[in-house]
């Protein structure tokens, strides 16, 4: 029995997966995922996939529809149980994963974590250029235990380079109190800017 089997299967879950080769053969293979996107982390999936489309990386979501909240934990969401998952970690070099998360304390900290150590430090210095509001968190001994992305079976970590994951409080994904009369058009002007981090940061990443 596996959870995020029986996901996949409901029928108004989308799974997307885009794969996309880099014209530059020095450039490391790169991928977005958002597999807690849709209804369960919000716009998770719209900013990983808009940073994916703006860089011409590859992009990999689970997208649940508003009203589910059926939350896989990262280690289960096994390309064991979806081909679409397994083409895209064997055609990445490394993945930048996105979450959402709520924290008392934390709402401005954007947490950078998983095993790619300096391409997390590399994503951190685009996103402390783009949003000086926020705590840019790369150290990993300052990030919650739980928050961390270190988990081998952790789909972040499962391309030969690894990669980073980071979590999202809700006011840079636009869905805290502070956007309540945003009317567009467009992202928040923060979530935009998030968007502009990611996406640098991914077209600036190769091999020397």
């Amino acid at each position: 029995m596996s959870r995020f089997r029986d996901l996949l299967a409901h029928p108004d879950v989308d799974e997307v997966c885009v794969l996309r080769n880099h014209d530059d053969p020095r450039e490391r293979r790169i991928g977005f995922m958002a597999y807690h996107g849709g209804g369960l982390e919000a716009m998770t999936d719209v900013i990983a996939r808009e940073a994916a489309d703006r860089s011409g990386v590859s992009y990999y979501g689970v997208h649940q529809p508003p009203g589910m909240e059926d939350h896989i934990p990262s280690i289960d969401v096994s390309p064991d149980h979806s081909p679409a998952l397994s083409s895209f970690i064997d055609h990445v070099q490394s993945v930048i994963t996105i979450h959402g998360y709520g924290r008392r304390g934390l709402f401005s900290s954007l947490l950078v974590g998983g095993r790619h150590r300096e391409f997390a430090e590399h994503i951190g210095s685009h996103l402390r250029e783009h949003l000086p509001a926020y705590s840019i968190v790369t150290d990993i001994d300052e990030i919650p235990n739980e928050l961390r992305g270190l988990h081998s079976r952790n789909p972040v970590n499962l391309p030969p380079g690894a990669g980073v994951q980071i979590e999202l409080p809700p006011r840079v994904r636009g869905s805290s109190p502070l956007w309540w009369d945003w009317e567009g058009p467009g992202l928040t002007p923060h979530t935009q800017s998030l968007v502009d981090a990611l996406s640098s940061a991914a077209s600036t990443w190769i091999t020397g």
